[in-house]
């Protein structure tokens, strides 16, 4: 699967992090770079094994958005305060490309 973000036609890796929650990576499929780690690890927040947190602040602003048109993820279903931003947890809705 390929989807856009910022201009960048991208691949997704799916993978997870060392605490086993979801991991999504947008590849760039010309140069094969990363272009953004689209989640987050949220430390000290119980989610559920379909849940996954969204990076959606600085580089990221339009991820969730962006998920959500390619039916990646749902819309968020509840937030993670985390420092003074708000962290989108959304239902994962794909596992794999």
């Amino acid at each position: 699967m390929e989807i856009t973000f910022n201009g960048y036609i991208c691949r997704l890796e799916f993978t997870e992090y060392n605490n086993r929650r979801p991991a999504i990576i947008l590849i760039d499929v010309d140069d094969g770079q990363t272009v953004a780690v689209a989640s987050v690890n949220v430390h000290g927040f119980y989610l559920d094994n379909d849940e996954i947190a969204i990076k959606d602040y600085s580089e990221n602003e339009g991820m969730v958005e962006c998920l959500i048109k390619y039916g990646i993820v749902s819309q968020p279903v509840r937030f993670c305060q985390s420092g003074f931003t708000s962290i989108p947890i959304c239902k994962l809705l794909i596992h794999d490309n």
